[in-house]
């Protein structure tokens, strides 16, 4: 939706002359209105802990796996803070001092790369970190680096994926099947960590980070550790308002 403009000057009715007021209070597109916030596309995420998982593999687990985490977004089409970011992508490397996403335990030492799209402008940089943080809240709040690079991010089927940010990380998952089943009992017991993502989990084939900013280095394949799909994050409001 654009930003309607109204006419300043009175709106005066007389006989006769219906059609000038009409034409005084009917909303009119200025040359200058800028677009609506908002973008959809593809998302990709993996941890060094199982989010597919029964609880009492998940509940052993907390505080001492999962502390570290890549997740990439690559935006198909739309606007952030009134620049465009088609076609654009963002990843973000995490490490913290607990396990990312639960909900029972306060996040504490979270530290962040991110890796921008190396096509982007300085403008549309800036946009891509503006929007990651919108997605991800307080995991992105301590920032210790950012990095541009080549940044994609491709979906495969129901919960297959691929993230490949700048040379020092990497992401490709595959979707879940019956040998994947534990105990019988899994579920999501992590859901993503970024906002308004509609995606499915999956295993790990790759999981890796090989840069130096986070003081540490990981790989972690061959867990139900991931999540591939879709997001979106703003737009017009239902009501076209």
């Amino acid at each position: 939706m654009k930003r309607l403009v109204w006419l300043e000057r009175p709106v005066w009715w007389c006989l006769g002359c219906a059609s000038v007021g009409l034409a005084g209070v009917l909303p009119v597109q200025g040359s200058d209105s800028a677009p609506v916030d908002g973008v959809t596309g593809r998302y990709v995420e993996a941890r060094t802990a199982d989010v597919y998982t029964g609880p009492c593999f998940g509940n052993s687990e907390v505080n001492l796996t999962g502390k570290e985490a890549v997740l990439g977004w690559q935006v198909e089409s739309g606007f952030w803070e009134g620049v465009s970011l088609d076609d654009l992508g963002v990843a973000a490397v995490v490490r913290s001092e607990s396990t990312l996403g639960d909900p029972h335990t306060e996040l504490t030492g979270a530290r962040a790369l991110l890796v921008v799209d190396e096509r982007a402008s300085a403008e549309q940089q800036e946009a891509l970190v503006a929007m990651a943080r919108e997605l991800t809240g307080s995991l992105l709040d301590e920032v210790v680096d950012v990095v541009s690079g080549s940044v994609g991010v491709a979906l495969g089927h129901h919960g297959g994926g691929e993230l490949v940010a700048g040379d020092i990380a990497l992401v490709r998952s595959r979707s879940l099947h019956e040998g994947d089943h534990l105990c019988g009992n899994e579920t999501v017991f992590y859901p993503p960590l970024a906002a308004s993502a509609d995606a499915h989990p999956g295993v790990a084939i790759e999981h890796s980070y090989s840069g130096s900013q986070l003081g540490a280095t990981w790989s972690s394949p061959d867990k139900r550790s991931t999540f591939a799909g879709r997001f979106s994050l703003g737009g017009p409001s239902e009501d076209g308002e």
